[in-house]
């Protein structure tokens, strides 16, 4: 029997050991730029209990910047800012569309915070105004679009119909995209919210499919975990992946960087009821998150030069294409990604080495993505298309 015992107690001992707290979580750091966007279902969804979770998960997180949505209770959020010692708030109207933005302010200096395709005729596209944050981190600038698209649909996109859900949210995406080209064309933006549809419908159907083809200038920096397993999902309860963060070309070296990354936080790991937990007290939505280096070193000049000089020919092409760069001792390789963002060929590059062959013969016919290192961080992109 007293073998018994102490067997329970260890057995017990290795169980409290291994479990997962909240405390647990973590995400943030002190050398990256942390955004996190989280649907925050109709805040506090329940009450007291609900801001106790919340102001658990935001201080375990860590994360600079939090853009919300659906955020129902005034008095709640000013509690919840008030209960955080590191942080700030700022919030609109509860009764107009709870988005909201949570902060560090000594490490983020507000610019501006405003709303765009606020007026009626937007209304259709917009029935949440996108809220523009302009700050600065570490002396340079940002801007964070925070959103909530319109939800459901039934897949298809039908342009004909004004009030048919996908074209609602294909119009909202234009709409950002004409807006961030007009006015942010050499900024840093980030595009992030609860956008309510899939980044991996086919082309067709596809609201995101526009900003998806101008790969050189805009890239869903979540895309790998849409088309990846539904375990990583920010929408388990009908299994999709619906809440994105969108970087502009301006972002690409950051996010390349090895100390760079994006998760969706799975809070309902670190809860002993699981999802159940999770959902009963919390959010139907699970946060996503990115953070960035940010290398004051990196030379914004020499990523444009080497940008330009990097063409291949023929394209499109039928089995091989020649790869063109300018000489540098720093170029180590390219990488080839498939549509789906998968890497399927590597060329590495020798010093003094100015172009190289990539052999396609025993690929598919398709588009691909050829990115261009340099010290391991991506300097360039070319779009290949391969047919036979």
């Amino acid at each position: 029997m007293k073998h018994r015992m102490i067997l329970t107690i260890l057995l017990l001992s290795c169980i409290s050991l291994t479990a997962q707290r909240i405390e647990d979580l973590s995400f943030g750091t002190e050398t990256t730029f942390d955004v996190m966007t989280w649907n925050i279902e109709h805040f506090p969804k329940n009450g007291l209990n609900t801001m106790q979770y919340v102001t658990d998960i935001i201080v375990a997180l860590d994360v600079d910047i939090i853009a919300l949505q659906e955020v129902d209770d005034t008095n709640y959020f000013i509690q919840l800012i008030d209960g955080l010692n590191s942080y700030d708030g700022y919030l609109e109207s509860v009764t107009y569309d709870g988005l909201a933005y949570i902060y560090k302010p000594d490490k983020i200096q507000i610019n501006d915070i405003y709303r765009i395709y606020s007026s009626s005729e937007y209304w259709n596209y917009f029935p949440r105004a996108p809220m523009i944050m302009d700050l600065n981190f570490m002396n340079e600038r940002f801007i964070i679009i925070n959103n909530h698209f319109t939800c459901s649909g039934d897949g298809i996109l039908n342009n004909n119909i004004s009030n048919d859900e996908e074209t609602r949210r294909y119009f909202a995406t234009e709409l950002l995209k004409d807006y961030i080209d007009t006015n942010f064309s050499d900024e840093k933006v980030i595009v992030l919210g609860d956008l309510n549809d899939s980044l991996i419908d086919n082309p067709g159907n596809n609201v995101f499919q526009r900003v998806i083809d101008d790969y050189d200038n805009y890239l869903f920096a979540d895309f790998e975990i849409a088309s990846s397993t539904n375990l990583d999902w920010s929408y388990p309860t009908w299994p999709s992946h619906l809440d994105h963060l969108l970087i502009t070309n301006e972002l690409f070296l950051e996010f390349e960087n090895t100390n760079s990354d994006i998760q969706t936080i799975k809070i309902d790991d670190y809860l002993s009821g699981g999802w159940s937990e999770y959902d009963a007290n919390i959010s139907d939505h699970r946060p996503v998150a990115i953070k960035l280096f940010i290398d004051q070193n990196l030379d914004v000049a020499d990523f444009t030069k080497s940008k330009e000089s990097f063409i291949n020919y023929p394209n499109p092409f039928s089995s091989e294409t020649l790869f063109s760069f300018e000489t540098t001792t720093s170029i180590n390789k390219i990488e080839i990604y498939n549509i789906l963002s998968q890497k399927v060929s590597s060329l590495n590059i020798l010093q003094g080495q100015s172009s190289i062959i990539w052999d396609a013969e025993q690929f598919p016919n398709g588009i691909y993505i050829a990115k261009l290192l340099v010290n391991n961080n991506q300097i360039a992109s070319r779009k290949l298309v391969l047919t036979k």
